[in-house]
């Protein structure tokens, strides 16, 4: 028999290979175009512009924070850093699929660093509640910075790094984010995929701690 306490502690860990789900082969059915900018989803994007992928708790909220900044051209919900491929909505809830929510955010460098994207990312959510975000509990809604190349990682390191001292400044515990390659990445379903657009009153959960974040010199230069 299993009890709350069960079930809880399985979301709260991630699954091991033998403990995940199977997934399946194919892509779930997802969106083409997205829903505000009417832009391809999955590209092919213009020549210039670079990705970026945060995990920041329940990807609704987050995607819209995103496709709202000046310089991002589209944005996109789905699911990474986990096992299962191609997972289902209803799958990563479990907490076996090991997978987190995430956002997918293709932008201009031109117009808006990824120093900017960082720090957007950083004071928006609390990044020091592991396996949760707020009421949300759960592996998925871990925090996370999945980077593309080696510039990246070494900014969103430094990144931390500094916010981390702002954060225990003010009596905050540590960061808990991990930040890692990008992992194969893998598209929500079109429900998901710009909800809170489709949804206005929908549900966010996005809340962050009052502290800024400053953003490196060397990432600023960098960017």
């Amino acid at each position: 028999m299993f009890f709350l306490s069960d079930i809880l502690n399985k979301k709260l860990k991630l699954p091991t290979e033998a403990e995940a789900l199977p997934g399946r082969n194919k892509p779930i059915p997802t969106a083409t175009k997205h829903y505000v900018s009417n832009r391809p989803l999955k590209g092919p994007y213009p020549e210039g512009l670079e990705m970026a992928m945060f995990g920041l708790g329940c990807f609704w909220g987050a995607e819209r924070l995103f496709w709202q900044m000046k310089g991002v051209w589209v944005t996109a919900v789905g699911y990474a850093g986990g096992i299962t491929p191609n997972p289902t909505y209803q799958e990563t809830c479990t907490g076996l699929t090991g997978h987190a929510e995430v956002v997918l955010v293709v932008f201009d460098p031109k117009i808006v660093s990824y120093g900017e994207l960082l720090k957007t990312f950083w004071e928006s959510h609390d990044p020091t509640q592991g396996m949760r975000q707020g009421n949300d509990v759960g592996t998925t809604y871990r925090s996370a910075i999945y980077t593309f190349g080696d510039q990246q990682y070494q900014e969103a390191v430094a990144s931390r790094e500094a916010y981390e001292k702002s954060l225990r400044g003010a009596g905050r515990d540590k960061i808990t984010t991990e930040i890692l390659p990008t992992p194969e990445f893998y598209f929500a379903e079109e429900d998901h995929q710009q909800y809170l657009a489709k949804n206005p009153d929908g549900y966010c959960g996005l809340k962050g701690t009052g502290v800024s974040c400053p953003i490196p010199q060397a990432i600023s230069a960098q960017s």
